[in-house]
């Protein structure tokens, strides 16, 4: 998060740029509503009903293996489109199913719901990759690469505040109403948001006949990611990569030659990590609610604080790798994330869960805010969206292994067990990043 860029600028943002960095800011604030609602709080609301382990690693891992299937004919498709409108129609039916989230409540018994949250976001992850692929590409096109750090710190910005407020309401909305009617009233919240974040994305206008332009290798550093299922990772963008891929298949020997030579390695290292937060992700819903028996709201707030980490963590992010280097901040970020687990496993009410919150938060900023500029130092700047590309497909590997086997581990030893054992595999991969060369 670049909060260097929120600083008044010495130039005012030429009048040709104006209208599509407004759309694209509250793009982003309602994005944040729909994140901070129904992407929050869905998995929560399938433990309520009953989910498994199992049932909620297939909430994780359901979008990994649509995204690994179909983001090379989403980039085939995206390819032979205006990419303003193919981003908008990608953005409308992807997020048309979280309309179908409200009524699930009267319409089906608990276990019937679950499969059907499971099915539905199946089903959207098809446009969704689309969305994906395609709003980095929009991005690109609309925005001058001198003005993207101004712009992508608003956005960021905007995220954050929405996202914490938000959280804030929807825990005190789901205290005051009744069980299910509650998540009704959060789910609506998160249709407005989806609604209005995809019309303001209908007005972003490309500056070149809207057809894709060169990009440094750079980070773009938008933590608001349209079409991904979680936001608090500053993951890598999968579409400038994937692009090059489509149109250079001799890049085979390119992908040899990236996995012999050192970068090889750290893809491994970084692989063996990812592995390690997908392992423990589907079990802290459970955990927050048959293990601590939080409430709601309480939920809410630890969402809160976890994001107000994130964003103090980000304020600093920029001097402390300048001072560190991406390398040991990328690792210290680690280090730290492997303390949420740990604090979700020892945890027995509200104190330990906001520590854990506030640790993981302060992590997710520094590992997710330098670990694209350390990848970016380790590869050949030739070949950067092929190498991209393949650690791309490394980390929805990972997502997909790790989404699918923490459950069944958690079924054999526990969830407390499990997060424990979890927490400290994350930090001897952790501390293996530190010592990587």
């Amino acid at each position: 998060m670049r909060v260097g860029a929120l600083r008044h600028s010495a130039r005012p943002v030429p009048a040709e740029y104006r209208a599509s960095f407004r759309h694209l800011y509250l793009d982003t604030a309602w994005f944040g509503v729909l994140s901070a609602s129904t992407m929050a709080f869905v998995a929560v609301y399938a433990t309520r009903q009953g989910a498994s382990a199992q049932q909620i690693g297939l909430l994780s891992a359901g979008p990994a293996v649509v995204n690994l299937v179909t983001t090379l004919p989403a980039g085939r498709w995206l390819d032979s489109q205006p990419i303003n409108r193919a981003v908008f129609w990608a953005a409308a039916l992807h997020r048309f199913g979280y309309l179908l989230y409200v009524p699930l409540p009267m319409l089906l018994a608990p276990q019937a719901q679950i499969w059907a949250l499971i099915v539905l976001t199946l089903l959207m992850s098809i446009p969704g990759t689309g969305l994906a692929v395609g709003f980095n590409a929009l991005f690109a096109d609309a925005v001058p690469p001198e003005w993207r750090g101004h712009v992508v710190g608003v956005r960021n910005a905007l995220l954050a505040v929405t996202f914490i407020g938000v959280s804030l309401l929807c825990g005190y909305i789901l205290e005051q109403l009744p069980f299910p009617t509650g998540y009704q009233v959060v789910f609506a919240i998160g249709v407005v948001g989806a609604a209005m974040s995809t019309l303001h994305l209908r007005f972003v206008v490309p500056l070149r006949n809207g057809r894709p332009q060169p990009r440094s290798g750079r980070s773009l550093g938008d933590l608001a990611w349209p079409g991904r299922s979680r936001t608090l990772i500053d993951s890598l963008r999968m579409g400038v990569g994937l692009r090059v891929l489509l149109r250079r298949p001799s890049l085979a020997a390119v992908r040899t030659r990236a996995f012999s030579q050192p970068f090889g390695k750290l893809v491994a290292v970084l692989f063996a990590f990812h592995l390690t937060l997908y392992l423990a992700i589907p079990l802290f819903p459970l955990s927050w609610v048959n293990q601590i028996h939080l409430t709601d709201q309480e939920i809410g707030l630890g969402t809160a604080v976890f994001y107000v980490s994130v964003f103090l963590g980000s304020m600093r992010l920029d001097r402390l790798s300048q001072r560190l280097g991406n390398q040991r901040v990328t690792a210290t970020g680690a280090m730290l994330m492997s303390s949420y687990p740990a604090f979700m496993a020892l945890s027995r009410g509200l104190p330990l869960f906001l520590v854990g919150s506030a640790a993981g938060g302060l992590g997710w900023s520094l590992f997710g805010g330098a670990l694209t500029n350390y990848l970016l130092e380790k590869m050949p700047e030739e070949h950067r969206p092929a190498y991209l590309a393949w650690y791309n497909l490394a980390l929805n590997a990972a997502l997909l292994l790790g989404s699918l086997t923490g459950p069944i581990v958690a079924g054999w030893v526990g969830v407390p067990v499990a997060l424990g054992a979890f927490a400290i595999l994350r930090f001897l991969v952790a501390f293996a990043i530190l010592r990587w060369e």
